[in-house]
């Protein structure tokens, strides 16, 4: 594994060009069909950095070199959004980058997808500690069989449903099929996201892995680890390899413990998430720190959709936890289990006991969702008008926290409670 982790500061443009060059020698990749595999809009990274590298040092000894956005079940990317992505102007897109293909994932579309297989029963169940047992059906994009070898650049950070993305989550569900991607989320939802959220070996993350092993075209792993707007960290080798490297360097960057949960928490949203489907993000990196019976508010004036490709089934079904589901499971069994697990992470721990939905703190939008929507959803709503954010700003010491850039940095406490991966002090 080539790689570049400096022990202070942050990593120069040419030593990324020096990671690129030991992990990629011309010689090997002389001819090759080459797909480069990157996240959208939606993860904070230098991607560009690494992918005008990798162009420089192998745009002139390969016979292709394109890109394919790894949308899972995100909105596709405009060719300039995707050229914001990359950070190349529109005239070095006409120019130096004119022989570059730009794909996005149609994970929807069953023409673009080809079954790679099956994972049996039996090694879900042995994967998942015993919680499932059936046949998981695996797809992949058919365009990756157009070429010899795949290159995947994306960053590492704490994630609600695998634990830490990156690696092969690139793939799965990067440019997967839904079917792999509904039954692994929702893994994930019965797993909870405080008892996954920034460990590592998780059951989900088993199941990734073993999802990207079916994949037959080489792979090559370029793991990102931010800090700030740099890069703190650059790993290259196999998916799993450079991203068990980077989720030790963000264990140790994107984790931010705290002495005591806190009653109210503003969660701002960044302009990138751009819908309730990714601004959710606001919650699940602060439901650890979130006190029982407290508020936690999503302010993102900016969204005013719950969720474009799956906005339906959610107006349908609303945010619940997960017991809301599982005690009424053959209600919910069809819907898509992806999207109840999206529900089930902004919703937040609850019970569910004699038809009656107790959540263990509140979620409340200050967004520009109208209020009868939030309500309909079984979320709170706050008009984002009143909200001034210099009024939580330095309470911590009240139980308030402000959080300026919510959805990347993971908060945990120091002693965490039970339901978040801590011991009990308490004999029962």
């Amino acid at each position: 594994m080539a790689k570049c982790e400096p022990a202070n500061g942050q990593i120069a443009t040419a030593q990324v060009a020096d990671v690129v060059a030991i992990a990629c020698p011309q010689e090997t990749f002389r001819h090759k069909r080459v797909l480069v595999i990157v996240p959208d809009g939606t993860r904070t990274a230098p991607i560009g950095l690494v992918f005008k590298a990798l162009h420089a040092h192998l745009g002139g000894v390969t016979d292709k070199l394109d890109v394919i956005i790894a949308l899972g079940t995100h909105q596709p990317m405009s060719e300039a959004a995707i050229c914001q992505r990359l950070e190349i102007s529109l005239e070095e897109r006409a120019g130096t980058y004119r022989n570059v293909k730009f794909h996005n994932h149609s994970w929807d579309q069953p023409s673009a997808l080809r079954e790679l297989g099956s994972i049996p029963a039996a090694e879900i169940s042995q994967l998942t500690g015993g919680l499932f047992a059936m046949d998981v059906q695996v797809e992949i994009n058919r365009l990756v069989f157009e070429y010899d070898q795949l290159v995947i650049i994306g960053p590492v950070f704490p994630h609600e449903v695998v634990g830490f993305s990156g690696g092969n989550k690139y793939l799965f569900p990067g440019v997967g099929g839904p079917r792999i991607l509904n039954f692994f989320h929702w893994l994930g939802a019965v797993v909870t996201n405080p008892m996954t959220i920034g460990n590592k070996w998780t059951p989900v993350r088993r199941v990734v892995d073993r999802a990207g092993a079916m994949v037959p075209i080489p792979k090559l792993c370029f793991c990102l680890v931010t800090e700030g707007h740099g890069l703190a960290g650059l790993y290259a080798g196999t998916p799993e390899s450079a991203w068990d490297a980077a989720s030790e360097l963000s264990r140790r960057l994107h984790i931010t413990y705290k002495e005591h949960p806190f009653k109210t928490i503003l969660s701002c949203s960044p302009p990138m998430y751009d819908e309730l489907w990714t601004g959710g993000k606001c919650m699940y990196k602060l439901e650890p720190v979130l006190a029982d019976g407290g508020e936690l508010i999503i302010y993102a004036p900016h969204i005013s959709e719950v969720c474009v490709s799956h906005g339906k089934t959610l107006l349908e079904v609303g945010y619940h936890c997960r017991d809301y589901f599982l005690k009424q499971w053959d209600r919910f069994k069809h819907y898509p289990w992806g999207v109840l697990a999206h529900s089930t992470h902004v919703y937040g721990l609850g019970t569910y006991e004699n038809g009656v939905e107790t959540p263990r703190a509140r979620v409340t939008l200050a967004t520009a969702i109208p209020e009868d929507v939030c309500r309909n959803i079984n979320l709170g709503y706050r008009d984002p008008k009143s909200i001034r954010m210099e009024d939580f700003a330095n309470r911590e010491e009240e139980g308030v926290l402000l959080v300026p850039k919510a959805g990347e940095m993971l908060y945990h406490l120091k002693n965490p409670p039970p339901w978040a991966g801590g011991v009990d002090p308490v004999p029962r």
